[in-house]
C-alpha cells in the first residue's frame, strides 16, 4: 500500500542545516537544508512482506541504523525543500514495491511469418528485374 502524506510525516524526523552553495547572505543565515529520516521499522502503513521487499530493494540506500536519509537543499525555503524530501520519500516507496508483471511469452503466428518471407520474395524480384541482363 502506498502511503499518503499525512500518514509519512507520522512516523519521519526532519533535520535542518545550513546549505551550501549558492544564495550569498541567506545561506550564511537560513537553515534551508532538509534531512527527512524514515524508518522502515517503524511504518505502521506497511505490512511485513512490504517492509522486507523496501529493505531488500533499498538496501545501499539505508544507514547502518537501518534508517532511510533523503536530503533536498535546492530552494531557499525551507519549506519547499522539506515538501521535496516528502515526494521524493514516497516516489521511492512507490518505485520500490512496484513489481513487475511476468511476460507470457508468445509465439509469431505463422500468417504473419509467411507474409513477411512473400514481400521478401517479391521485394528481391522487383530489384532483380533492374539489373541489366547479363551478356552469357
Amino acid at each position: 500500500m502506498i502511503p499518503d502524506r499525512a500518514e509519512i510525516l507520522k512516523i519521519v524526523s526532519f533535520r535542518t542545516s545550513r546549505s551550501g552553495g549558492k544564495g550569498g547572505q541567506n545561506v550564511n543565515k537560513v537553515s534551508s537544508k532538509v534531512e527527512l529520516i524514515f524508518n522502515i521499522n517503524d511504518a505502521n502503513f506497511l505490512n511485513e512482506d512490504e517492509k522486507a521487499l523496501l529493505k531488500s530493494r533499498l538496501e545501499k540506500r539505508t544507514a547502518a541504523d537501518g534508517c532511510i536519509h533523503i536530503i533536498s537543499q535546492e530552494d531557499r525555503s525551507q519549506l519547499l525543500n522539506k515538501e521535496k524530501t516528502i515526494v521524493k520519500l514516497i516516489g521511492l516507496i512507490k518505485k520500490s514495491l512496484h513489481v513487475q508483471k511476468k511476460r507470457k511469452p508468445t509465439k509469431t503466428p505463422k500468417s504473419v511469418i509467411e507474409n513477411r518471407l512473400k514481400n521478401k520474395t517479391v521485394k528481391s524480384d522487383l530489384k532483380r528485374s533492374r539489373k541489366k541482363p547479363s551478356m552469357d
